[in-house]
Order: C-alpha cells, then sequence, then structure tokens
C-alpha cells in the first residue's frame, strides 16, 4: 500500500514510483498493480529461504526508501483499514481498463492485497497431486497470514475480509480436484476455446498449477505485514509441497476432501483466524479445534522435509506467529486501545518498513 506520511490514506503515486526505479535492476520486480495506490514487490527465483528473506529485505528496503523520499510510507496487509475503493484510481494501463470493462463493480471493489507463493514442481502429473493435498491446508495458511479485520474504517468481525472481498470474482476461492493433468488441461481448454477467459492466469483459485513457469502457485494469503511472518510462511509452503512431493513419489494415495468440506474450513479461518474452530478431516474427529492446532500437528510432518531444505531455522518462525498471533490479531489489539483507526495503519506501516534492509547510497 502506498500511504501518506501524514494522513496515512491511500495516495496514487505508482507512476512516481516506477519513475524512481526506471532504467534500474529494480524496474522487473517493482510493478503496478489495479490501482495506482497499490504496487506490487516480486522476488527473482529463489533456491533457498534464505534467499527470499534477503530479496525481500532488499525490496522493502528500496520500496520503503523511494516512499520516504516523497513524502510517503509504505504498508502491506490485507486491506487498507479505512480507505475507499471508490475514491483510488485505476491504473493507466489496457490490462486493468479490460479488467474493469469485464468485471464492473467487481474489480472496482477489489481494494485487497495479496502475497503469492511459487513452488516449482518437475512433473504435471505432481503438480495436480500436489495442488490437491494442499486444499486441506487452505484454512491454516489463511490462519497464518490473515491481516485483513477491517474494511471502509469498521471492524468486520472477520480476520481476512479479504477473502469475502475477493470471494466475488469469477473462478476464485478453493479449486476442484482435478484427477490428473489432463482434466485440469481439459477444464481449461474448454475456457480459453470459448473465449470465457484469454488464458489460464485468468483463473484465480487459492492455488492453482501455473504451467508457464513451472510451479504450484499458493495465493490465499493476505498480504503479510512483518517481513519475518513472510519468510516463514514461504518455508511452511515450500516445505509441505516437498511433503507431498515425496508422497507422489512413493506411490502413495494424497487423500483430498469434498470442496464443500474445504470452503467450509476456509470460511472458518477467514472468521475467526488462528483459533477457527475448524474440521480436523485428516483424522475425520466429530469434534472440531483451533486450526493452530493443526498447524502444529503439520509443523511436526514438515519439520525433516525442512531440515533437508535449509529452512528449519525459518520454520521455527511459524511457532512465533503461533504465539504471537496474526496481524489480524495485532490490528485489533492497536485498535481496541484507543479506537483510533489512523493508528493502526501507522503500525502497519511500521511494522512493514521494519525489517527492510537499508539500500546502499
Amino acid at each position: 500500500m502506498l500511504l501518506d506520511a501524514t494522513t496515512f490514506d491511500l495516495v496514487q503515486h505508482i507512476d512516481t514510483v516506477l519513475a524512481a526505479v526506471e532504467g534500474s535492476e529494480l524496474e522487473d520486480v517493482i510493478r503496478p498493480e489495479l490501482m495506482q495506490s497499490v504496487l506490487e514487490i516480486s522476488t527473482p527465483i529463489c533456491r533457498t529461504i534464505a534467499d527470499v528473506d534477503h530479496q525481500l529485505r532488499k525490496l522493502r528496503g528500496a520500496v520503503t526508501q523511494i516512499a520516504r523520499e516523497r513524502d510517503m510510507r509504505v504498508g502491506s496487509a490485507g486491506t487498507h483499514p479505512f480507505s475507499l475503493f471508490e475514491r483510488q484510481r485505476i491504473t493507466a494501463r489496457d490490462r486493468y481498463r479490460a479488467l474493469v470493462d469485464q468485471m464492473q463493480y467487481v474489480a472496482r471493489r477489489e481494494l485487497i492485497f495479496g502475497m503469492h507463493v511459487h513452488v516449482a514442481i518437475d512433473d504435471p502429473e505432481k503438480a495436480i497431486k500436489v495442488v490437491n493435498g494442499l486444499l486441506v491446508h487452505l484454512p491454516q495458511l489463511l490462519g497464518l497470514s490473515a491481516s485483513s479485520p477491517f474494511w471502509r474504517g469498521e471492524p468486520t468481525g472477520l480476520s481476512s475480509t479479504r477473502q469475502l472481498v475477493f470471494a466475488a470474482f469469477p473462478r476464485s476461492g478453493p479449486p476442484p480436484r482435478f484427477r490428473d493433468y489432463a482434466d485440469y488441461a481439459e477444464v481449461v481448454g474448454q475456457l480459453e476455446r470459448t473465449g470465457c477467459i484469454a488464458d489460464y492466469t485468468h483463473i484465480w483459485w487459492d492455488i492453482r498449477p501455473h504451467p508457464r513457469l513451472g510451479t504450484v502457485e499458493v495465493r490465499i494469503c493476505d498480504a503479510v505485514t512483518r517481513l519475518e511472518d513472510a519468510v516463514a510462511i514461504t518455508a511452511f509452503c515450500q516445505s509441505l509441497v516437498k511433503h507431498y512431493c515425496e508422497r507422489y513419489e512413493r506411490g502413495e494415495e494424497i487423500p483430498s476432501y469434498h470442496r464443500i468440506l474445504t470452503s467450509e474450513n476456509k470460511w472458518l479461518a477467514a472468521r475467526y483466524g488462528l483459533e477457527a474452530p475448524v474440521m480436523d478431516l485428516a483424522t475425520g474427529r466429530r469434534n472440531r479445534v483451533p486450526v493452530s492446532q493443526l498447524v502444529r500437528r503439520t509443523l511436526r510432518d514438515v519439520e525433516p522435509h525442512a531440515r533437508e531444505l535449509g529452512c528449519e531455522r525459518e520454520l521455527e518462525g511459524v511457532r512465533d506467529l503461533l504465539s504471537r498471533g496474526s496481524s489480524a490479531d495485532n490490528q485489533l489489539r492497536i485498535f481496541n486501545a484507543n479506537r483510533d483507526i489512523v493508528e493502526v495503519v501507522s503500525a502497519i506501516a511500521d511494522a512493514t518498513e521494519a525489517a527492510a534492509a537499508p539500500v546502499p547510497a
């Protein structure tokens, strides 16, 4: 989020930021988004989670410096707590104008911010099975990343309001369970052949295969405020993908569950965050359990994979997050102290910029 340094409202200055990085190595990794108050940063391909940490610090440092030199701040969260979508200008690019022309109010209302994690997989059949396996973990990923308890200046009672706003988009939510890659390709091909979508990137599922990049893309997460949490959740994603890849390679059946069940658990996580009382689909227990309990169980399952990947230390950040609470929890604590919504955005900016690496002069 591009923020006014005094009022902490969103400001329409993406062109100013893009002009500042034009011709530099940052030009390809700092990009515009649908609205002019939003910027996207993307790491290059990273071999290790330590590389992700380094690249994110570098990128956050760069945008923090550029913003401060222009009387702005930056902040990362799933929604801006009080800015209104009606006051945002659409970025002056054909792609975004076409999106608004097609989606109308649904696109204009999309003042939300997410974090996407790509993990490379070397085989398309394996990728489909991994996506099926990851579906049960959607509420865990959402609970950990939840950072949008406010919308239009009001607490919504939700940990992730972003999820409910984005649910209005077509082709969103948990993906269906595909039998194999041919099943996936047939469905997507039908959408493309009939002109419903230009290509598969117009399918906005919570997790999706990305054939052109050779990755599985985890898209459910709110934009994460603390850099350490973003790194920890990325380590969690990579370790989970390795876990399911190895199960597939051993010829094991990867369990998957009906979309109505995974969608219900996702809703509960959006509503209640880390304390969401979700169904324990893996064991079939009749009573519900806090999603934080399932995260801890998943950590035990993936810790051996994290050691092999060299991200055991970063994965430990998930336990820190569980003990401290999510960004949504922290935003509500700050708001409840003084009922000051501007103070909430100020704290988001401080936490976003805190771990940014200084940019050399």
